[in-house]
């Protein structure tokens, strides 16, 4: 039995093993790189929001390539139905019998794209399903696979056919993100590595070694549980979730799986930095993270010129630290 040091070693090893290998391909995509590794090790699901072309299908594709996983992406469209995600049940003539006929939903990391052209009917069916970890067809329950991660995105500024996810459900993520284009030297980089042929996805694919294997992230998820909380940072994880709900300038405040949220991912943080307990800066460290797709402002903040931002950055500035 590895002792509670050298387990949380292992995790922090591991994790630099797979963003090293990342980033011999992509730059500048080192935050992306850690909120999918919290996530993964918090059972969580990642909502990423803006600009197209900033290389999420990549990073999932070489999560799922290093880790030996299955990946699938869905393009979502107006017309997509659940059945398209999940799976259908279809006539065999060879066995004369119905099969199922499984959706990319039955993959380990599942990257959906442009979720907000999915039409209702659809969204609510996939965002039951991605909470629950389970299908059920025609009356019969099928578990999707474990490890079980999901990748959303949004891209907010295209408003023809989209179909913007109400509040509860954009909760049903553990996490989000806000993608952005890389600054002037990463993208010369990506320049200077498209002239080398360092951006060959098929050769950088095919030198991937496979890091771990299915059963590690499981165990490595048990690990990171010995990581300790103190009530006094417990405390400060409850305290930021109530400023949210009594802020002025917040109609909408966090729920309770913002709380969940905070006390999962900070342990994975921790560990990430090998250590064995949770500091408030652990905590501070994914708080936009957390916060940032739970909260809505208050129409006369909107007309007022408060950002989002500026209110979060408010609210982590006025909670006492322990």
């Amino acid at each position: 039995m590895m002792s509670e040091e050298t387990d949380l070693s292992d995790v922090s090893r591991r994790y630099e093993e797979i963003r090293s290998h990342i980033n011999q391909y992509l730059v500048g995509k080192d935050q992306l790189i850690e909120l999918m590794a919290i996530a993964l090790l918090s059972e969580g699901h990642i909502l990423i929001q803006g600009v197209p072309g900033t290389a999420k299908t990549t990073i999932a594709k070489a999560f799922a390539k290093i880790l030996g996983y299955t990946f699938s992406r869905v393009q979502c469209a107006v017309d997509t139905q659940p059945a398209d995600i999940l799976g259908i049940r279809v006539y065999d003539q060879a066995t004369g019998e119905f099969v199922l006929r499984k959706g990319p939903i039955f993959s380990n990391i599942l990257l959906i794209d442009e979720l907000n052209r999915l039409n209702p009917r659809t969204q609510s069916a996939f965002i039951e399903v991605m909470s629950e970890r389970q299908v059920t067809i025609e009356g019969e329950t099928h578990p999707l696979p474990s490890p079980f991660f999901v990748m959303a995105t949004q891209n907010p500024y295209e408003f023809e056919g989209t179909f913007p996810l109400i509040e509860a459900q954009k909760d049903r993520f553990m996490y989000s993100f806000i993608s952005e284009y890389l600054n002037s030297d990463d993208e010369l980089e990506v320049l200077r590595r498209l002239d080398s042929g360092r951006l060959n996805w098929d050769t950088y694919s095919a030198g991937l070694d496979k890091l771990t294997h299915d059963a590690d992230i499981v165990r490595l998820r048990q690990e990171i549980e010995s990581v300790h909380i103190e009530e006094r940072v417990s405390r400060y994880i409850r305290d930021l979730v109530i400023a949210t709900r009594q802020n002025g300038d917040i109609g909408l405040g966090a729920s309770t799986r913002a709380s969940i949220a905070f006390y999962r991912g900070s342990k994975v943080v921790a560990a990430l930095k090998g250590r064995t307990f949770v500091t408030p800066d652990d905590v501070r460290e994914i708080a936009f993270n957390v916060l940032h797709h739970r909260l809505i402002l208050r129409r006369e903040a909107e007309i007022a010129g408060i950002t989002l931002d500026a209110v979060i950055r408010g609210i982590i500035g006025s909670v006492e630290v322990p």
